[in-house]
């Protein structure tokens, strides 16, 4: 983004333009006007647009909500609003409306995802019976009624072959993931396990492992370093063996045996003062692992912002809807290695997957390199 002119009393509407950036063009502005996102500007003489710094700034903040996904026609209001002002019920019955629009758009497209992944991830064995279901698919007639019922034997076709021999899941994997050429073969064997682990391919978009985490984690675990996680079922699903082999020490850091979920482990945390100080006194160079409660996440974050924890590398994947993805942002913006999952995705088996695939590919592959080079 260029500033160049916002030193000027008036900018035409291509240097406002120029100065958002953002895509932003001279016809947006005017449409932007007519929704009344805009206030109309002044006029110059020869009736040419003028516009203010003032002006910059309630376009950038336009169009920093629109790239977050607000719509255009609550864009204004949420602007408008002053900042000592509850949002009215109505705009927030619409904010409601607009996300339970976003999460049918999104379970039809996850429906769209499922057709293609029942051909597309078909293995070696299913090619022919594939070949022959695309060409029913070409061949299917859904201008009549009675031509829809089509779609089941076509189903039934793909299915029946499902029982002949195992699923080949690499192969499977192959075709449905994103290009990962950019990461290493051991954060691509650690992206193939979390999508295996929830069945949802859409995760390894979503999965942050920066420069330098996978070699945080290998040497942290070749000097034996303490593993600490947030609940005891986190710990219960590491990989006992090869941590033992490598003399890391479990230890939950919520030691209650009757947590039954991310809710109770939670609230267990904000309600005994002693968790915190265990998390206070986490030893320098731990690994930690964090599934349940994004508070937990929160404090490591602070703790690490201020110098009081020095862990070797965090494993941050708490489940939530406002704290967790909160969390995972400050962790983000910390100088320590890490992995995350972006947003409300999550959760304590994710969370230990992730270490185990680190594990597994340390013992069956310790004198790989690759991840020098690529995250």
């Amino acid at each position: 983004m260029t500033t160049k002119h916002l030193t000027t009393k008036h900018l035409t509407i291509k240097e406002l333009t120029d100065a958002v950036g953002a895509g932003v063009t001279p016809r947006m502005v005017r449409h932007y006007h007519t929704l009344g996102l805009l206030p109309q500007p002044q006029r110059s003489q020869g009736n040419y647009r003028l516009y203010t710094q003032q002006d910059v700034q309630r376009l950038q903040r336009v169009m920093a909500l629109k790239q977050q996904g607000f719509q255009l026609s609550h864009i204004r209001q949420l602007l408008d609003t002053h900042p000592q002002t509850r949002l009215d019920s109505t705009l927030m019955t619409q904010l409601q409306q607009q996300y339970q629009t976003v999460i049918q758009q999104m379970t039809r497209l996850r429906q769209t995802a499922g057709a293609l992944e029942g051909l597309l991830g078909r293995d070696r064995n299913c090619q022919k019976t594939q070949a022959e279901a695309l060409a029913q698919l070409k061949q299917l007639d859904v201008e009549a009624q009675a031509q829809l019922g089509q779609l089941d034997p076509f189903w039934s076709q793909l299915d029946a072959e499902a029982t002949t021999h195992p699923e080949r899941f690499e192969e499977s994997l192959h075709r449905l993931l994103p290009d990962l050429s950019h990461y290493c073969e051991i954060t691509v064997h650690l992206l193939h396990q979390l999508v295996l682990a929830c069945g949802d391919v859409s995760l390894a978009s979503l999965v942050r492992v920066p420069q330098g985490a996978v070699a945080a984690a290998r040497t942290a675990l070749k000097g034996g370093c303490a593993i600490v996680t947030d609940v005891p079922a986190v710990a219960a699903t590491l990989d006992q063996t090869r941590l033992a082999h490598l003399g890391c020490s479990i230890t939950p850091l919520i030691d209650d045996p009757h947590l039954a979920g991310v809710d109770d482990a939670e609230q267990a945390f904000w309600g005994d003062d002693l968790w915190l100080q265990r998390l206070q006194d986490t030893p320098a160079g731990s690994i930690l692992v964090i599934g349940y409660a994004p508070s937990v996440l929160l404090r490591a974050c602070q703790g690490i912002k201020q110098g009081n924890l020095q862990p070797a590398l965090v494993i941050g994947m708490p489940i939530g809807f406002s704290h967790a993805p909160v969390a995972k942002r400050q962790l983000m913006a910390l100088p320590v290695p890490y992995l995350t999952i972006q947003g409300s995705l999550g959760g304590g088996l994710l969370a230990a997957v992730a270490l185990n695939a680190l594990l597994e590919t340390l013992i069956e592959k310790p004198d790989c390199h690759c991840y020098l080079t690529r995250p």
